[in-house]
């Protein structure tokens, strides 16, 4: 299930959880905070306030500064109501007033009349307008719901897949148990960052709460403490849990790297095989290790292979 790219204006007041707070008001518009975003990037066309609109994109905030603020004040009344009226009729979800600076009296009227949020915010252009980029790249990323466990596992995010019952939740549990990090179980968002890799979590509801059968619901943070949770980890391996199949060739030297694709992204991916008697937790931490072997320029079996060639040249 993909989740469509959009936030109302509205969320963007709420504080962030994690990095710096970005303090707004709104000054009016109120009724229209329900108005869509729909891209991460911002606008800031001064020229807009001259008749020149042309380049006003719809859906992305537009930002003013203390140069737009400054203009609007040099003109006569009636021409800064005429502009106002304008701006409301471009699609903008709301207009993000910079370096806590007063807007004109007509703004703020026009705004009210058409329900487009005026806010404000007393960070200075620049810095503002890096941090609601920021804020809505986390809000606007690309996003999918997944069936699994993700787990960090010395520094790697390792996402646990395959069907229902597999064994899951018992071999995150176990990689808890070892010392590793516990990021969501059962049910992982994952949101497409920077267009070049992913991240997951956990639902705000459910965040570091597991379910083992046997067992019921437990809570992970109270049992293991704060150290055993992460609430957010890049994706760098996908295990894919598969029951095993006495017919079926598996791979023995995992030459060839295979990926496992999500948001348009691909992951190194392991298919693992489970038996009764395989330590799922065992085999998940060892795939982690090499994974991350891997990323620093060492693959095991292509050694392997490199140093029987000789051997097999003399012959």
């Amino acid at each position: 299930m993909t989740i469509p790219p959009a936030v109302p204006v509205g969320t963007i007041l709420t504080p962030r959880r994690e990095g710096p707070a970005f303090a707004l008001e709104v000054l009016a518009g109120g009724a229209g905070l329900d108005r869509p975003i729909r891209s991460p990037h911002v606008q800031k066309t001064g020229l807009a306030l001259a008749g020149f609109q042309e380049y006003i994109r719809p859906g992305r905030v537009l930002v003013f500064g203390q140069s737009e603020v400054r203009f609007l004040e040099t003109r006569p009344p009636e021409e800064r109501a005429a502009v106002s009226r304008s701006l409301m009729r471009r699609d903008l979800p709301c207009i993000l007033v910079t370096g806590g600076f007063s807007p004109a009296a007509e703004l703020l009227v026009a705004c009210d009349e058409a329900a487009l949020p005026l806010l404000r915010t007393p960070t200075a252009t620049g810095t503002a307008i890096a941090q609601i980029t920021a804020l809505l790249e986390e809000h606007l990323a690309e996003r999918t719901v997944v069936h699994g466990d993700l787990v960090d596992v010395l520094g790697l995010g390792v996402l646990i897949i395959g069907e229902s019952g597999i064994g899951k939740s018992e071999g995150a549990l176990e990689l808890l148990a070892r010392g590793h990090r516990l990021v969501a179980d059962d049910v992982v968002e994952v949101r497409r960052r920077d267009e070049s890799f992913l991240e997951g979590t956990a639902p705000e509801a459910a965040r570091f709460f597991m379910e083992v059968r046997g067992l019921g619901v437990i809570d992970v943070q109270a049992l293991f403490g704060i150290s055993a949770v992460t609430e957010v980890k890049r994706v760098g391996l996908v295990v894919r849990l598969e029951r095993w199949d006495p017919a079926r060739d598996y791979e023995r030297l995992g030459l060839d790297d295979r990926s496992h694709e999500l948001l348009g992204i691909r992951v190194p991916l392991v298919e693992m095989p489970v038996a009764p008697g395989r330590s799922i937790a065992t085999l998940v931490d060892v795939a982690a290790r090499n994974q991350l072997l891997k990323a620093r320029g060492y693959h095991a079996a292509r050694a392997l292979t490199e140093r029987l060639a000789p051997s097999e040249d003399r012959r």
